[in-house]
């Protein structure tokens, strides 16, 4: 997936969780639905002011319309986490264990 189209996917995450149709969205900040559909399906190229737009009217900080590590596949994850635990000192290592073992228990 192109990083456009995970952008637009994050920007419609962001509308649906806000209870937003594209209609009303778009209505907020001035652009025609059909761009903003163009927009989260990762088809057009949006403008830093656009963006801003969009995240005020979301109400959420513009990175974290950038922040889509959570679509990251559990694969990708194991790797993520071992590429850490492999750079980690001991100190690092300690405190990520803590932090596994509290989410286990």
């Amino acid at each position: 997936m192109s990083v456009k189209e995970l952008i637009g996917k994050r920007i419609k995450e962001a509308r649906q969780a806000k209870g937003l149709s594209q209609e009303s969205l778009s209505e907020r900040i001035g652009m025609s639905a059909k761009y903003l559909s163009s927009v989260e399906r990762g088809k057009e190229n949006p403008t830093l002011d656009t963006l801003i737009k969009l995240a005020d009217a979301l109400e959420v900080e513009t990175s974290e319309l950038f922040n889509y590590q959570h679509k990251r596949s559990p694969e990708e994850l194991r790797q993520l986490i071992s590429c850490l635990m492999d750079e980690g000192h001991d100190e690092k290592l300690r405190l990520m264990a803590k932090i596994i073992t509290a989410i286990y228990r």
